[in-house]
């Protein structure tokens, strides 16, 4: 069963529960005198409409048995065990997916609900099961993209995910625990949540509409059942639902799927404009500061030379408060816009510079610095100052580790300031650009293959 929980601790309580016998509530209630009969409220008819929109999805994936014993050179070496065996075994797990086109055949669902998988099948609520691929996936948001062949499924209709309100009543829709479709409902609790460090991305809808084990890439809809947004995970102290839920808004999930379908990747560009939050003493310094309530915005620090933001215009002191449709009143908020931003796309940014509120359009353009901090392709590369070497050289291009701290993760598993990174995962690379997108492809571990003082040799630094 694949599904992700955020666990502070766990507690275990028992107890026990008498059975409680309830009447049948009646399909009406009657009227007065003279009066008609008046049905009960119900969310039957919408969600006949939206069930068939929400499929179930099973992985089977092949994975290596971890032997500590058959790990030790000396082990194998006494019993004569070559180096190249293996035992594999084949694992299942179980989670959800919302049908976003039935004429394509396109189902989005949340990425570690497929990660690794080797084969991936849809069940339909008519019973139909399907073979599925893998279209593209985004693990910085946690959306995968998967296509299947078949006629006549039913698609959800999107809502505006930035209309929504604290309070709204919302439903989830999925297959927890493995059990067919199954529906809860609940209320919006909270928008915008950040902070979590479970995705790389993180503008989540919060909402006490109780979600399980096996709701991830489900549906959270509202009363009209339309998509609001694509359950992810869940806050569980004991380890089971404790009423705080969280989604990807549809709007963010919609931007992706449309990157993932023109490009089967996301290809997302860097802004280059370092910020930070707006308190009341900068935003009275930068003269932002509103009569009344409180500030809102970010304050640009710092300029990347050669990026997007300076070329466009945006400086240090500049106070951003819109880009494009969305008001920026936070650093998640600038984060989570970045999150939407691909490389060729251009918007407008408002901005307030010297008490004056002025406008410029960004355009988002490929890396093209000399030197690009490790951090901003993983985080695994913390610490290191990459470069492009010229295609001229002897291997026609490739990574130069051009810094490296000393106390960083990719130091202690031995990359060093003067090595040639020449393949990232198993994939050649010849600049930043083709060891981000191998990065981006496989983000579970990261394995180089270096040029040192005349030798080739791997360096594997885990995820951290």
């Amino acid at each position: 069963m694949v599904y992700r929980f955020i666990s502070i601790a766990v507690l275990v309580l028992g107890t026990s529960v008498a059975p409680v016998a309830h009447a049948a509530l009646p399909l009406v209630l009657p009227g007065g005198a003279g009066e008609a009969d008046v049905a009960l409220p119900s969310l039957a008819d919408m969600l006949e409409r939206t069930n068939p929109a929400v499929v179930n999805i099973a992985t089977r994936t092949t994975v290596v048995e971890r032997n500590r014993l058959l790990a030790d050179p000396f082990f194998r070496r006494f019993f004569n065990i070559p180096e190249s065996r293996r035992r594999y075994r084949r694992t299942q797990s179980a989670g959800s997916g919302v049908v976003v086109d039935a004429d394509l055949g396109y189902i989005v669902t949340n990425n570690h609900v497929v990660d690794g998988a080797d084969e991936i099948s849809v069940g339909l609520s008519d019973g139909r099961t399907l073979e599925a691929e893998l279209v593209g996936r985004d693990p910085q948001v946690d959306l995968a993209l998967l296509k299947v062949s078949a006629e006549n499924l039913v698609a959800i209709e999107f809502a505006d995910s930035a209309a929504l309100r604290v309070g709204d009543f919302v439903v989830a829709i999925g297959n927890p625990f493995g059990l067919n479709q199954t529906v809860t409902s609940g209320i919006v609790s909270a928008l915008g949540r950040s902070g979590l460090g479970i995705e790389g991305y993180e503008d989540f809808i919060q909402t006490d509409a109780p979600i399980n084990p096996g709701n991830s890439g489900g549906a959270l809809v509202d009363l009209r059942g339309e998509l609001v947004g694509i359950n992810t995970a869940i806050y569980a102290p004991s380890g089971g639902n404790v009423g705080i839920g969280f989604a990807i808004p549809a709007n963010m999930a919609a931007a992706i799927i449309d990157e993932l379908v023109e490009n089967g990747e996301v290809n997302r560009g860097y802004v280059g404009a370092v910020v930070q939050p707006l308190n009341r003493e900068l935003a009275k310094a930068f003269d932002v500061l509103p009569a009344d309530g409180a500030p809102a915005g970010v304050v640009i620090v710092d300029v990347q030379p050669a990026s997007s933001a300076e070329k466009a215009g945006l400086a240090p002191g500049d106070v951003i408060v819109q880009m494009g449709d969305k008001k920026i009143t936070s650093v998640a908020d600038f984060e989570n816009q970045a999150a939407v931003m691909f490389i060729g796309d251009r918007l407008d940014i408002v901005f307030v510079r010297q008490g004056q509120q002025q406008t410029l359009t960004l355009e988002i353009f490929a890396d093209t610095q000399e030197q690009v901090a490790g951090q901003r392709i993983t985080p695994q590369l913390s610490g290191v100052a990459l470069q492009n070497l010229s295609a001229a050289d002897d291997f026609g291009g490739g990574v130069l580790v051009a810094e490296i701290n000393r106390g960083s993760t990719a130091y202690a598993y031995g990359l060093r300031a003067g090595d040639i990174i020449v393949s990232a995962n198993r994939r050649t690379v010849v600049d930043i650009a083709e060891l981000r997108e191998a990065v981006r492809r496989d983000n579970r571990r990261l394995t180089l293959r270096v040029y040192r003082n005349g030798r080739f040799g791997p360096i594997t630094i885990p995820a951290s």
